[in-house]
């Protein structure tokens, strides 16, 4: 995704389960989850290509997000058709006949 499909986190209000960051300084592009009262910070998950890796996560807490990732905007994130490509659907129906 191109950085103007991405804005700055202001609030955290926008810190939603399911939205799209990404590292100001970095290309990576990740989900994130649920807010874990326990570790104070939001859990983290790779995504890529329409598909989120829940064999991995980390957590980050409120103010990093804030100051270190971009969120994606919400008129970006309402037209999101979320198809995942044919060589990812191939791979993952190979996967699940092994």
């Amino acid at each position: 995704m191109r950085n103007n499909n991405f804005e700055n986190i202001t609030d955290a209000y926008q810190l939603v389960s399911g939205a799209r960051i990404k590292g100001k300084k970095q290309e990576e592009i990740f989900e994130l989850g649920n807010y874990d009262a326990n570790k104070r910070g939001y859990t983290v998950y790779p995504y890529e290509e329409g598909v989120k890796f829940n064999d991995f996560s980390v957590v980050i807490s409120e103010k990093e997000l804030k100051n270190n990732y971009l969120i994606e905007s919400a008129k970006t994130a309402t037209l999101r058709t979320d198809e995942i490509s044919p060589s990812m659907l191939l791979a993952t129906r190979y996967l699940k006949s092994a």
